[in-house]
């Protein structure tokens, strides 16, 4: 009963055997966070992890790792910073919600994919995105259906991308106080909702986002003019 237990509470050592399985020293993982948001930048990572390196001490610290959605704020926070210490580097790439609306939503996701695998490849000899095919201007890669549930090396780029867009979006709650974004991070609740359509969107909300607070606010808008 004691080893299901450790089993259970450490799903990052399956994760981890998934990329050695792979038979490669470098594997480079790379996913997104904040695709699904009305508000707030689009952040992409990568991770490249050496697993020649990754043993024994080392890898410890990853032994929790798991898809940054299962994961508490603190959780993600503490693996955030053991990613950091285990990675043998790390890529970002930010896309603003008015490059986003200029350009789409999903072409700035693969091009952020794209871009954060060509920055840790080479070394990368495997290559793993979180459920997308780049095409051919990216480097070699794998698309692995729900990969952050599978792969550390994309487990970890999901915290990455996670960690750094959430505390984007408690800063920001600062100077916008009024729409509750250090809850939400700018996903849509009721509670955002209810705030668009009282306000309308604020300078870092996502006007090409189809949403049905925003034609709300606009007739509120229109009503009362």
């Amino acid at each position: 009963m004691q080893l299901l237990s450790a089993s259970v509470a450490r799903p990052g050592q399956r994760l981890l055997r998934f990329d050695r399985r792979l038979g490669a020293r470098f594997v480079a993982g790379a996913d997104e966070a904040g695709r699904g948001s009305l508000a707030g930048p689009l952040v992409v990572a990568g991770v490249l992890l050496d697993y020649e390196c990754l043993r024994d001490h080392k890898v410890r610290p990853l032994a929790d790792l798991n898809d940054s959605k299962q994961l508490s704020h603190a959780d993600r926070e503490r693996l955030f910073r053991a990613v950091i210490g285990c990675a043998e580097k790390v890529s970002v790439h930010v896309f603003a919600p008015w490059r986003i609306d200029r350009e789409g939503l999903h072409r700035s996701n693969l091009n952020g994919l794209r871009a954060a695998l060509h920055a840790l490849s080479p070394p990368a000899e495997v290559c793993l995105v979180d459920g997308f095919r780049l095409g051919p201007t990216a480097p070699p890669h794998q698309a692995v259906v729900d990969g952050d549930e599978k792969s550390a090396a994309i487990a970890a780029a999901s915290i990455i991308a996670k960690v750094i867009r959430d505390r984007a979006m408690r800063r920001m709650d600062a100077l916008y106080p009024q729409y509750g974004f250090r809850s939400h991070v700018g996903y849509i609740t009721p509670e955002h909702s209810a705030v668009v359509r009282l306000r309308g969107p604020s300078d870092v909300h996502r006007l090409s986002f189809q949403a049905l607070c925003y034609e709300d606010a606009r007739d509120h808008t229109a009503a009362r003019g």
